[in-house]
């Protein structure tokens, strides 16, 4: 179970959940009642699985073929 705290809280207490995410693990700080952001020690966030970069990404989406074409005998009117 992670520590949740209210984001004022967290704001004044920074080095104590610094210090808490490193002992027990990730913290969860909250704005408006809801989940915002969580702080996490460097090492767990190391151990997870490393993103992929922006065209690995587009690389690995599945191929579409979209075959789209549009009335080559008509001019596009174009505002001046």
């Amino acid at each position: 179970m992670m520590d949740t705290w209210k984001l004022q809280d967290a704001k004044a207490r920074f080095s104590e959940v610094i210090d808490r995410a490193l002992r027990d693990g990730p913290q969860v700080v909250t704005r408006h009642g809801e989940n915002a952001v969580v702080i996490l020690a460097y090492r767990d966030f190391a151990e997870r699985e490393p993103a992929l970069d922006f065209k690995a990404f587009l690389l690995a989406a599945p191929k579409v073929d979209l075959d789209i074409e549009r009335p080559r005998h008509l001019p596009r009117k174009v505002r001046m």
